[in-house]
């Protein structure tokens, strides 16, 4: 376990970066299916559950349409969960005292330093994703004429009025996530790119409050000693268990960051004026269980992307790459 107690930057950046991408690649449609659930509104669903979703989705975009927003998430995951991961090491280490272990006060505040840190990346990267994973949505509700009507169909939001056919003109053309970024930074400035900014702190701070602490507790449970690192497969069932349970910690914020960062609505569907407007529509018009919509899905992507990040930790393909080490997949 030596390895990973001296951090090298530039080894956790690669780690982050590679656990990043495999993780996306493997659970984006089931986040594409968390968007639109949790933007759905009572009375106006078009997906009965997750299963549903995703049935409907491939029948009316196709396979990749799943994957609506997916190159945003490949581009900047990497910086984003490097940066989560790198500042929590860095944190640990400077908190801790001649080598000794954290308090449980101690592990929680390099994971709330971890979470400020990553959303000077993760803000811009949901924003963008959002509105591509959401688009198919308001499509679809597009086709249904009793939840849309005309005037509100006009009404669509220009930045997304030529985005998988969203607005009154069938030919219109997709728009990319570039262009998404082009049309906000030229209207709203860079903070276009950074609305939602509160509730992205709201989910992210306390997430990794609960994240961190709880994965090393976990996974101190597997070691055989205190000298050895527990097995790989106990660092990725340990990154599952506490991955899902702080997303599903965090779900009531993640609810509001959607709702929040949805650009275009659909029909009968009202806009917010920050957090604490969104929270209180969002319980006098749907109840406290709609800040649970696509709790199950998060759950499902959020483990195994952290089960998966503490592997290629475990493994260290980052100090190997930069020929620091050699792989440890034989270790147990």
């Amino acid at each position: 376990m030596a390895h990973q107690q001296q951090i090298s930057l530039p080894a956790k950046l690669i780690n982050g970066g590679i656990a990043g991408i495999v993780g996306v690649t493997c659970v984006f449609p089931i986040d594409l299916v968390k968007t639109r659930l949790q933007n759905q509104r009572q009375g106006q669903q078009i997906y009965k559950n997750m299963l549903d979703c995703l049935i409907k989705t491939v029948r009316s975009e196709g396979y990749f349409g799943m994957y609506r927003g997916a190159a945003v998430n490949l581009t900047l995951v990497t910086p984003e969960k490097a940066i989560k991961l790198a500042a929590n090491d860095f944190f640990r280490q400077h908190l801790s005292k001649n080598g000794k272990g954290l308090t449980v006060f101690k592990e929680m505040l390099a994971g709330c330093g971890a979470g400020i840190c990553q959303v000077v990346i993760t803000t811009p990267m949901e924003m963008l994703k959002i509105q591509l994973q959401d688009a198919g949505r308001l499509a679809a509700q597009q086709r249904m004429p009793a939840m849309m009507s005309p005037t509100k169909l006009a009404a669509t939001n220009t930045v997304l009025s030529r985005s998988y056919n969203v607005g009154p003109s069938p030919a219109a053309r997709a728009v990319s996530a570039t262009q998404i970024a082009r049309d906000l930074l030229h209207t709203q400035g860079i903070q276009g790119l950074y609305k939602g900014l509160g509730a992205t702190l709201m989910r992210d701070v306390p997430f990794s409050m609960v994240y961190f602490p709880l994965f090393a507790h976990l996974n101190r449970l597997g070691q055989p000693s205190r000298d050895q690192s527990a097995p790989f497969y106990w660092a990725f069932l340990s990154g599952c268990l506490a991955g899902s349970t702080a997303a599903v910690a965090v779900n009531p914020c993640d609810v509001v960051k959607t709702r929040l960062q949805s650009l275009s609505k659909g029909a009968n569907e009202e806009s917010y004026n920050g957090v604490v407007d969104c929270v209180s529509k969002i319980m006098s018009k749907e109840g406290p269980f709609a800040f649970l919509k696509g709790a199950g899905c998060r759950a499902l992507v959020i483990a195994p992307l952290f089960g998966i990040a503490q592997v290629m930790y475990f493994i260290g393909i980052g100090e190997f790459i930069l020929d620091q080490s050699p792989f440890n997949y034989l270790s147990a």
